[in-house]
Order: structure tokens, then sequence, then C-alpha cells
């Protein structure tokens, strides 16, 4: 599919995706992704080959991304109609149909469909923020994205335990302020964090963003890596940060001097 054959919808526009030839269909009055998906994508440890999932995919960032690691079978699920809509839509101007299979449904139903422990590694950017009575924005869609109005954390770590296999690998993007919840939660569902990767906007200042994998069924044993600056004391991106953007790099840094 060119970019001429792709329909777009009202407020859609077609975007180039970082610097691998990618390209994908966003709207600011429905979706756009942001930093924390593409962080995500670059985090995450994937297998060469196998099933690999990500939920709340959205406009199916994480997964199209991912299609630059990993040979695997990469699939993502959304509930909300429009925004997987717009995912396939993506995933077909990027000729990546037999990569890449874009599910609409809940989350909390698919292993119904799927059945138990199939996947080999799952990605989730779920939304931030429960629900506490504070004002909702009036677009339903960004509003479900940044609230957990159709999942909480819990529903999302529980479906991310009957979903993957033991000894996969789950890799979530969240906000610091809910790091002890997600560590506990995920602990009862008996997925044992093994990486955590704190993102600051600046050296300077609190991070804003968590990356954490943990592992099926595995042994407690966690990794505190080095942190991640996004912008250096010129306002410009980190060095990492440019790489991951417009360089050749596929991946975090795991460690110092190497990936």
């Amino acid at each position: 599919m060119t970019e001429q054959e792709v329909i777009l919808q009202e407020s859609e526009r077609i975007d180039d995706l970082l610097s691998h030839n990618l390209r994908i269909i966003q709207s600011d009055e429905v979706f756009s992704f942001s930093m924390d998906a593409v962080l995500l994508a670059r985090f995450a440890s994937v297998p060469k080959r196998g099933r690999v999932l990500d939920l709340c995919t959205g406009n199916g960032v994480v997964p199209i991304l991912l299609t630059t690691r990993t040979q695997a079978s990469l699939e993502g699920i959304e509930i909300q109609p429009r925004l997987a809509d717009m995912a396939r839509r993506s995933v077909q101007l990027n000729h990546l149909g037999e990569s890449v299979l874009i599910r609409e449904g809940d989350l909390r139903e698919l292993v119904k469909e799927t059945g138990h422990a199939v996947y080999d590694a799952i990605t989730v950017n779920p939304p931030y923020m429960p629900l506490n009575g504070s004002d909702l924005k009036a677009n339903t869609h960004q509003a479900m994205a940044r609230h957990e109005i159709g999942c909480t954390l819990e529903e999302v770590i529980q479906a991310c335990n009957r979903l993957v296999r033991n000894g996969g690998k789950i890799s979530m993007v969240h906000r610091p302020q809910r790091l002890g919840e997600i560590i506990s939660l995920m602990r009862e569902y008996k997925l044992e964090p093994k990486r955590i990767r704190m993102v600051h906007p600046r050296a300077h200042l609190e991070a804003n963003m968590v990356l954490i994998e943990a592992m099926k069924d595995g042994k407690p044993e966690v990794r505190m890596l080095p942190p991640l600056i996004v912008y250096n004391e010129q306002g410009n991106y980190c060095d990492e940060i440019m790489e991951i953007y417009y360089g050749d790099q596929q991946s975090l840094h795991n460690k110092e001097g190497g990936n």
C-alpha cells in the first residue's frame, strides 16, 4: 500500500517513524505516540523468533518499531476501534502484514481467544493515571489512553501473567510514582522484576518515566540500570536519545559500555 492509497480519516496524517524508513498514521485529536513508546520498544527484551504481544497498542507504534529488532510474530491489542483501525492501516502502509497482527478487543478477555502462556514476551504502555474522581478530558480517546478507564494496572499485570510463558519477559513503561505498586503487583502475579531504568528529562531533575522488565516465575534478582537522561545542559537530546531517534541504534544500553 502506498501513501496515496491510504485512506485517512478526519484529522489524521502520516508521519515518519524515526530513522527506519517506517511511517505511521497519527492524529492529535485521537492518538499520537510519544517518547515513552519509543523507549519501551528499545528497552524490551524480545526473542529473535517466537510470539510477542503489545498490550494497549494504541496506533501500533511499538510492534511496528519492534519489526526492526526481531523476526518474531508480533501482535498488538487495542480496545478502541478507531485506534485499532489506525494501527491496522499503519501496518499495511509499511507492508508489515506478514509480521504484525493488530487485534481489536479487551486485553482482559484475550486469554479466552489465545489460551494461556502462549507469548514469549509482552510489552505494555498502559494508562498511567488511576480513576480518582478527577476531571477527565472530554475527548474519550485521550481519556482512555491516560486514565484507567478500560483496564486497571492490576488487570494489565494479571493479563500478562496469564498470557506469557514461564521464563517469558514483560516490559512496561510507566510513571515512577507508581513503581512500588507495580513491583508489588508483579510479584503478586509471579512476575519477578529483573531490570529497572529511570528516565530523567535532565540530569538534575526527578525521573518522569520508569522502564521495568520482569520475568514470569523468575528468581528474585533485580538490576538497577544507569539513568537515561533525555536532554543535556544545552537543551539538546543526549547522545543515546539521538542514536535512538536519528541513528542506527535499535536498543537502549543495558549497562555502561554495551547493549
